[in-house]
């Protein structure tokens, strides 16, 4: 009874790693052009906000451009200053350019706002008429 309760404790642990590495990996997925963040798409009457994940990128390497009904996020996340003097064990975050390019529902909308804190980037676009 005392082996069968360790294995299934064991078998548990093991399904639970494995599913904290499986939303590791979807958190920032790699492509082609190099990584696509995460993005929440909110509506209110009057405006779309979406909020994209960014760790470690600062707002000067961030270009937005609302393309008809797509919105275009493309930049660069910098390695860390440090990289180029400590040994490196393990790097996870995803760096260097990425792009992700979101759907928004039919309309026509105006950047009015933008704001990184947080490790995340808020974009309010305005819906027009």
């Amino acid at each position: 009874m005392q082996r069968t309760t360790a294995y299934l404790l064991w078998a548990d642990a093991l399904a639970k790693l494995s599913r904290i590495e499986a939303l590791r990996k979807d958190f920032c997925q790699p492509t082609g052009f190099g990584w696509e963040p995460p993005v929440d798409v909110l509506e209110t009457a009057e405006t779309m906000i979406l909020v994209a994940a960014m760790p470690g990128v600062r707002v000067v390497d961030i270009d937005l451009a609302v393309e008809g009904n797509e919105l275009a996020i493309v930049g660069i996340r910098q390695l860390p200053p440090a990289i180029h003097v400590a040994r490196v064990h393990r790097m996870e975050l995803p760096h260097g350019r990425f792009e992700r390019r979101v759907a928004l529902p039919p309309g026509r909308y105006e950047l009015v706002e933008r704001e990184l804190a947080d490790g995340c980037l808020t974009i309010i676009l305005r819906k027009l008429g």
